[in-house]
């Protein structure tokens, strides 16, 4: 790929995300996400390995799906009120299928298939764009549509989210699919406080991205890919060893790194608006 066409395509990247985030009409939204998900596309494939096709294929197909839904779902809402607008997503069988296609869109659970398997196919720097810029679309169109969807929905979908995440990343010796599941672990939690305080689910998402990224740069920089490498690192390089380690301790949010913040205020957040058992679940 030549430096012009790569410009384009990061270009198209960066304008379809701001064209979903800024805009008020679910059109304008769709358009931006799609033009997105194109422009995304030969990024993935840019490896010419089977691996990759396999990977491009996978979240071509996830995504226009997703894609459908939310389209789909905003042309019922505007049969019933007749309004494209983003907040007046009333219908309450719109407003459960529009949460599904976000929940798809950033690789939440139940719908989280693609996730694990489309990183492990890619190369590290393509791995960091899914994990974090990706998601920011899609967290912002449910921001902004929570106080419509049912609770119910959210915390299923978000205590599902933290279980596959914990569980799915034990067993795990690729450090893309650890992250993976990582990601849906921590999406888990954005979007359970999505129903009772929007305010902090961004917060969550956003320590995320500021966490992850510099775990990906790290690991690009010293070219590791497995457990079984970063295990050897720190003969060459003991200092980002050392800081991947600490990144990936806070990125689970154990205390008192800063990736406990969040999930203790989400906690507390929980207990305040009598859940206490669903906090305890999220333990």
């Amino acid at each position: 790929i030549t430096p012009a066409s790569m410009t384009i395509v990061f270009l198209s990247i960066t304008i379809g995300t701001i064209m979903t985030m800024s805009s008020s009409n679910w059109l304008m939204a769709w358009i931006g996400s799609e033009l997105n998900m194109l422009a995304i596309l030969p990024i993935i494939s840019k490896p010419k390995t089977t691996r990759a096709s396999e990977a491009t294929t996978k979240y071509f197909l996830t995504q226009a799906i997703a894609s459908a839904m939310m389209l789909l779902s905003s042309t019922i809402n505007v049969w019933q009120t007749g309004n494209w607008n983003i907040l007046e997503l009333k219908n309450k069988f719109s407003t459960t299928i529009m949460a599904l296609s976000l929940m798809m869109k950033m690789g939440a659970a139940p719908i989280h298939f693609w996730l694990p398997e489309v990183l492990q196919g890619t190369t590290l720097q393509t791995a960091l764009l899914i994990t974090t810029w990706q998601k920011i679309a899609p967290v912002t169109l449910m921001y902004m549509i929570s106080n419509n969807i049912q609770p119910t929905i959210l915390v299923s979908a978000g205590i599902l989210s933290m279980i596959i995440g914990g569980l799915g990343g034990i067993n795990q010796t690729q450090l893309r699919k650890m992250m993976a599941y990582s990601s849906i672990n921590n999406l888990g939690w954005t979007i359970t406080i999505m129903a009772f305080s929007p305010n902090m689910a961004l917060m969550n998402i956003c320590t995320y991205i500021i966490m992850t990224t510099p775990i990906f740069l790290m690991m690009t920089n010293m070219s590791t890919k497995t457990l079984q490498n970063l295990s050897t690192t720190w003969t060459t390089s003991m200092t980002m060893t050392l800081s991947i380690a600490l990144l990936m301790l806070s990125t689970s949010g154990l205390p008192p790194f800063t990736g406990f913040m969040p999930k203790m205020l989400i906690l507390n957040e929980l207990i305040s608006q009598k859940l206490t058992t669903l906090a305890t679940l999220a333990i």
